[in-house]
């Protein structure tokens, strides 16, 4: 063994190739070129063959990281893309190089679904872990493919990001008054000179607690209590303002998008009942 340091994350599968399942390497064009992503075909065709997954990683990570939702997806009989957002390694970068927290990056997936539907796909399930979520909550409620978007799987999301920025503050025992600060820079075209920003991010915009109203679509959201990146109080509060439409399951780690890491078996388990037993969206046409 020559390692000498490492790091520890809940990356389970850093290439596909772990997972043993069929898998192509496809190009998707975006706003500034072309994005990288994972396609995975079906070992066995289904009924839902025309049902594609998409999946989509957590801020400051890779399309490696939501490699975890894949198998479900495969033995659900739905073809997956594992996408690429813009500022990734291998994808094109945005004008400014910097992260947007799902306000522009959404666009990037959205052009993902387009590339789905040319190839036949008639619905599309989202998978999205932390921003991941949020940029699948973005899809639902703005895209124009929004009435192809058949059911949502949110692991570990970010829902709201100023409630979520203000508790990564506090859990850094950084003052109240920081976070307010850092979040009137953010927000704030007069400060764009000091965060670098093409433009300002629009925190209403990113809050999924007040825009909950404009869903239509059932939503899974995994989350647990420990996870001190994503405050699991806005999930719990989200699921409350969408009965009947959203449900929340929980499992035992402490740890941030390691939900599936304390569980493999019964992450996969739940998400596939959930799958096969809870009907799409009435908007999509079957």
């Amino acid at each position: 063994m020559t390692a000498k340091a490492g790091i520890w994350s809940g990356y389970v599968y850093p290439t596909p190739e772990p997972l043993g399942l069929p898998h192509s390497d496809v190009q998707i064009p975006v706003e500034n070129g072309v994005a990288p992503a994972w396609k995975f075909t079906p070992r066995q065709a289904s009924a839902d063959s025309s049902t594609w997954a998409i999946h989509i990683h957590g801020l400051g990570g890779s399309k490696a990281g939501a490699l975890r939702g894949v198998p479900v997806a495969d033995r659900l009989g739905y073809t997956s893309l594992v996408v690429s957002l813009r500022n990734d390694r291998d994808a094109p970068a945005s004008a400014d190089g910097r992260y947007h927290l799902g306000q522009s990056e959404w666009h990037d997936v959205e052009a993902a679904v387009s590339y789905a539907v040319g190839q036949g796909a008639r619905q599309i399930v989202l998978f999205g872990w932390s921003l991941g979520a949020s940029i699948a909550l973005q899809l639902a409620a703005s895209s124009e493919s929004r009435d192809l978007i058949s059911r949502l799987v949110l692991n570990a999301p970010v829902i709201d990001w100023s409630s979520t920025l203000v508790a990564n503050a506090r859990s850094s025992m950084l003052p109240g008054w920081v976070a307010r600060l850092g979040l009137h820079m953010l927000g704030s075209s007069g400060t764009r000179w000091i965060t670098g920003l093409d433009a300002p991010l629009s925190f209403p915009t990113l809050d999924f607690l007040a825009r909950a109203d404009e869903l239509r679509v059932p939503i899974l959201v995994i989350h647990n209590e420990g996870d001190r990146s994503t405050p699991f109080a806005i999930s719990r509060e989200f699921v409350s303002r969408l009965p009947g439409l959203a449900t929340l399951l929980t499992f035992p780690s402490a740890e941030h998008t390691q939900e599936w890491n304390a569980d493999p078996d019964g992450w996969d388990a739940a998400v596939e009942d959930w799958l096969r037993n809870v009907p799409p969206s009435s908007s999509v046409s079957l």
